[in-house]
């Protein structure tokens, strides 16, 4: 699994990348996680308020900072299927 963190590395981004990884580690699962903070890059998903979060190229989360346990929801399909 491929996770992109977008954000110019902000507070929320942070907090996203921080949320992110506890929900990673909690489902214990392989995934590479890594942050962009190239704004034409961020811009190029489509997203124009950060924090972003891209899984396996697919933007799922945008413009707030979710729980761990929210992030939770949304890898967990991803996991199974």
């Amino acid at each position: 699994m491929h996770i992109k963190v977008l954000g110019p590395g902000c507070r929320n981004c942070v907090n996203l990348e921080r949320v992110t990884r506890e929900a990673v580690d909690a489902l214990g699962i392989e995934a590479e996680i890594e942050k962009v903070t190239d704004y034409p890059a961020i811009a190029g998903y489509g997203v124009m308020s950060t924090p972003g979060l891209v899984v396996d190229g697919e933007v799922v989360l945008y413009g707030r900072v979710p729980t761990a346990a929210q992030v939770r929801e949304i890898l967990e399909p991803r996991v199974a299927g």
